[in-house]
């Protein structure tokens, strides 16, 4: 049964639909190895995947004692989402070949699925605590946070394999539907939506409302970059959409830095402060400092909620 049950999943991926013909004005639009991406596309995406990952082991001993010694919630389950989402996306980036093979169809996109949702809780659980008016460690925060989060992957998720798995939509493969409508439609409103979010915040930022936003400098570079790159992607699948060759090849790019570049980004933005403070033995919490427009050191302690102000 669960042979029968792999065979039409595949049968479902490879197969052509109405609005995705095999064969457009005689030209075979089929998966096939020529449509691989190259060696550099692999070799960029594996070696920067790698890097980050050592970089992390490296670092590993000295980031879980700094983390056993806190009490934060929130910096543990994003350590560790950190580094399931970096396994996960090494994989991803090793196995680019399973697109050129019609037979790693449900492997791959199955693959996909679980990268792209591990990066997205990453990208919409940051987000989401830091726009909390007051930043618990608890697990109270902690659920707020990831049931969000969580509602938002998992709805995004189904919809894709219900596209991928169900009608047969190549979302994830490189060398299907490359010029037609609907795959990069479906991308272009899905880009549509995260760039959205990032406009909105940035618009809440030079608004009356911006105090409600967290004071952290970092915060604002992190948006500002996540809202051009969504504008370039969103450019890029319109593009794509109506056929323009530059589309496809600016959405291969777009897709390069994100997988090579957002976990590191990431990583560097907000965790890093965390671990390289120095914790003495009488403080269970991690301290950020932030300079206000009035020229005052204010500290935060992040995980507990409490502000001291001092000069």
């Amino acid at each position: 049964m669960a042979t029968d049950l792999l065979q039409h999943l595949n049968a479902s991926v490879n197969a052509p639909i109405p609005s995705l013909p095999a064969t457009v004005d005689g030209e075979d639009r089929s998966l096939s190895s020529s449509d691989c991406h190259g060696l550099w596309y692999d070799a960029v995406l594996v070696v920067s995947s790698v890097v980050f990952l050592v970089y992390l082991a490296f670092h590993a001993k000295k980031n879980l004692k700094k983390l056993s010694n806190g009490s934060s919630y929130i910096m543990i389950s994003y350590y560790a989402l950190v580094w399931v989402a970096g396994l996960l996306n090494l994989a991803w980036c090793a196995l680019q070949g399973w697109q050129c093979s019609g037979g790693k169809a449900v492997a791959w996109n199955l693959l996909t699925l679980f990268t792209a949702s591990a990066m997205m809780c990453l990208e919409i659980s940051l987000v989401a605590f830091l726009l909390q008016d007051n930043y618990s460690s608890g697990v109270e925060a902690l659920a707020q946070t990831f049931l969000f989060s969580g509602i938002v992957v998992s709805v995004d998720t189904l919809l894709k394999a219900i596209y991928v798995f169900g009608f047969g939509v190549p979302l994830f493969m490189g060398g299907v539907g490359g010029t037609t409508g609907v795959k990069w439609g479906l991308w272009f409103f899905h880009k549509s939506l995260l760039t959205a979010v990032y406009g909105f915040i940035l618009f809440v930022h030079f608004s009356k409302w911006r105090e409600k936003l967290p004071p952290r400098p970092a915060f604002y570079n992190y948006i500002v970059v996540m809202f051009v790159f969504g504008a370039v992607t969103l450019f890029a699948c319109g593009l794509a959409g109506i056929g323009a060759g530059f589309g496809i090849w600016l959405n291969n790019l777009t897709e390069i830095c994100y997988h090579a570049l957002y976990l590191p980004f990431l990583y560097v933005t907000f965790l890093a402060d965390f671990f390289q403070v120095i914790i003495s033995e009488s403080w269970l919490n991690s301290v950020f400092w932030f300079s206000t427009a009035y020229g005052k050191v204010i500290y935060v302690f992040l995980f507990t909620g409490r502000t001291i102000s001092s000069g």
